[in-house]
């Protein structure tokens, strides 16, 4: 086991690393921006380094000052978390050429999973269910692309093969705004990504997000921790997460499960990553892996009782997964809110001093967050403040906890989505199971304040 990790992020995921680490006896240095100079792990940290100022390029995405502090430091290995630098390939790289380990994937798996042309050419591969599309790039024929949309049928959309987060996608209904929106989808994807390439796929109507969580060691041995549906979403953004999917067969997610756990084997994949799906009608369609931790991992760890982060840390210093598939059981149902600092219907960011924070308690109640009374939350970062996740023999119990936790919890100085939640989790259609990812956004248009 290492005895000294790096923590490049900020944030509720820097305070999660650092509490595992002290599980595992690790001591934990804590990089921070000057904005996070009162944040609750800096506080807390043995070990502590400013690396630049509030601005992100200048400090969590900044590499030779992520990798300095690793050096002055005496650390071991370095920690990404999830967002910034944690599916850098050529941060990955640079950290293991600098003498660390890096807390992930090979640089090769990163790069193989991060364009979404190669990921789903590997997918198709191993024998995953991928969405009808084009075999690869786009080429620059334009007849050839006609060609290609009309055998897959109409709707489409033109995805960025190196994009992410929802950008750089553009849906099309008719051929004759095809042309159009795979030049517009290139330029904006060689803008934003620095990467032109496109592709097309089937643009399904009303599909459901589901996930395959897996871990795999440098052994080959690798395991799938059962589902989480990620539906509730708006601007592709989540906003709750659950596991397991409501109203889908298990045998429907056993057989999905194997399939990544095979692909895993065929990449040699290392570390936690999350399969991606679209699943309508029965039928599950491969959009995308993340080859980090996820925001939702906590629901998954309530479900199953395995640690995702320590695990990363064990098989990341060299160690065998320390579980079989046959060990993994889900047990009850798991929720997760993600709480941020906006406004619950119009969600523009509220960034502020919090004079006020009470979190929830009780059985079968978790909170993971790094906020405190008379916190500045700062402008520059994503507005996620905090998860509340609870857990509960069945999902109707787990429901019920989420709507006490969230009537216990206090936010005061600045707006939260704590509204919000509390609505949705009393929403019929939310209750009974079950939406598509555009759920979310069509009730937030009906319920417009």
């Amino acid at each position: 086991m290492f005895k000294k990790i790096l923590v490049a992020n900020r944030g509720e995921i820097a305070l999660r690393i650092q509490r595992a680490c002290r599980e595992l006896g690790v001591r934990a240095v804590m990089v921070y921006s000057e904005a996070d100079r009162e944040a609750k792990y800096v506080k807390l940290a043995e070990e502590a380094v400013c690396i630049g100022p509030a601005q992100s390029t200048l400090s969590y995405l900044n590499m030779p000052a992520i990798i300095s502090a690793a050096e002055v430091t005496d650390a071991e290995a370095i920690h990404p978390g999830y967002g910034f630098l944690s599916e850098n390939a050529d941060f990955a790289e640079r950290v293991e050429k600098s003498g660390f380990q890096f807390i992930g994937p090979t640089p090769e798996s990163i790069r193989l999973m991060g364009d979404k042309v190669s990921a789903k050419q590997a997918m198709i591969k191993a024998g995953v269910p991928c969405v009808p599309g084009s075999e690869g790039e786009l080429p620059d024929d334009p007849a050839q692309i006609r060609r290609i949309a009309k055998t897959v049928g109409y709707p489409v959309i033109i995805k960025a093969a190196g994009g992410g987060g929802g950008r750089g996608m553009r849906v099309v209904h008719t051929e004759a705004a095809l042309i159009n929106a795979v030049t517009m989808t290139r330029a904006e994807a060689g803008a934003a990504f620095g990467n032109p390439a496109v592709y097309l796929e089937k643009f399904l109507q009303n599909p459901r997000h589901i996930e395959i969580q897996i871990l795999a060691d440098k052994f080959k041995n690798a395991v799938y921790l059962g589902e989480r549906d990620c539906s509730m979403q708006r601007r592709h953004q989540k906003i709750i997460e659950e596991a397991p999917a409501p109203g889908i067969a298990r045998k429907l997610i056993e057989r999905l499960g194997e399939r990544c756990v095979t692909a895993c084997k065929k990449i040699a994949y290392r570390g936690a990553g999350t399969f991606e799906f679209l699943y309508e009608d029965g039928e599950f369609y491969f959009i995308e892996m993340n080859t980090r931790v996820q925001v939702e991992h906590p629901v998954t760890e309530m479900t199953t009782g395995v640690d995702i982060v320590k695990t990363q840390i064990m098989v990341a210093a060299g160690e065998k997964l320390p579980f079989t598939q046959r060990q993994i059981q889900i047990r009850g149902h798991a929720i997760e809110c993600r709480i941020n600092a906006e406004d619950p219907y119009k969600c523009t960011p509220s960034p502020g001093r919090i004079t006020m924070w009470h979190a929830p308690g009780g059985p079968g109640v978790r909170v993971d967050s790094h906020i405190y009374t008379n916190y500045f939350v700062p402008p520059n970062y994503d507005s996620m403040i905090g998860k509340i996740i609870v857990h509960g023999d069945t999902r109707e119990q787990a429901v019920a906890r989420m709507v006490t936790a969230l009537g216990e919890t206090v936010v005061e100085g600045i707006s939260s989505n704590i509204a919000l939640h509390r609505e949705l989790m009393l929403d019929a259609k939310f209750v009974a199971g079950g939406t598509n990812i555009h759920y979310l956004e069509e009730w937030l248009g009906h319920h417009q304040r």
